[in-house]
């Protein structure tokens, strides 16, 4: 006959109660569903928020066009860069190596071209690619202290990176497509 204080040592939780079995139960339970979460709608729920930061952030540089497709503003005319953007990048950006009319133009294309691609899940390993570049040089040049939101932007980029844009993407569908004509 073993001790009894033998065996109470050798339960995983020696004097539990069922509460804390149901609880063990409910989280294997949870554990198990987000489990089976398809890596396409966490791909495209990354590209959705990644594409919308940096987005909503082009639109503040920008006048004469705007697209919010969750609001629902639309303003299409002739995009222009706005005075604010160029002394922003004057006063409070100020990258080296480019002039600051350059960089708010560049940034304000970046905004929207890649995103775009992001959302559609065209070239999507490409555009991540470059608005990983552009987090990092924000990070570093910019606001250095923003790391913990950079990380985030920066984790979610790195995914599309890794992962590819999944099964509701343009770059799918291409991929598909050239496999099929390539076996037949």
């Amino acid at each position: 006959m073993s001790h009894p204080a033998a065996s109470a040592d050798t339960q995983p939780f020696p004097n539990s109660s069922p509460l804390i079995g149901r609880f063990s139960g409910l989280i294997q339970c949870f554990v198990s569903l987000f489990s089976r979460l398809p890596d396409s709608l966490i791909a495209l729920i990354g590209r959705f928020s990644i594409a919308a930061i940096f987005w909503k952030s082009g639109q503040t540089k920008i006048e004469g066009f705007a697209v919010d497709l969750v609001s629902g503003e639309f303003s299409l005319g002739w995009p222009h860069l706005s005075d604010s953007a160029v002394a922003l990048f004057q006063d409070e950006y100020r990258l080296p190596l480019i002039s600051p009319e350059l960089a708010a133009r560049m940034a304000a294309f970046a905004e929207h071209f890649f995103p775009v691609l992001l959302l559609i899940g065209l070239a999507t390993r490409f555009s991540a690619t470059a608005l990983l570049v552009m987090t990092l040089t924000i990070q570093i040049f910019v606001y250095p202290d923003a790391y913990p939101t950079h990380g985030v932007w920066a984790s979610v980029l790195l995914i599309l990176i890794a992962r590819g844009p999944g099964v509701l993407s343009v770059d799918h569908l291409q991929a598909k497509y050239f496999a099929t004509k390539s076996a037949g």
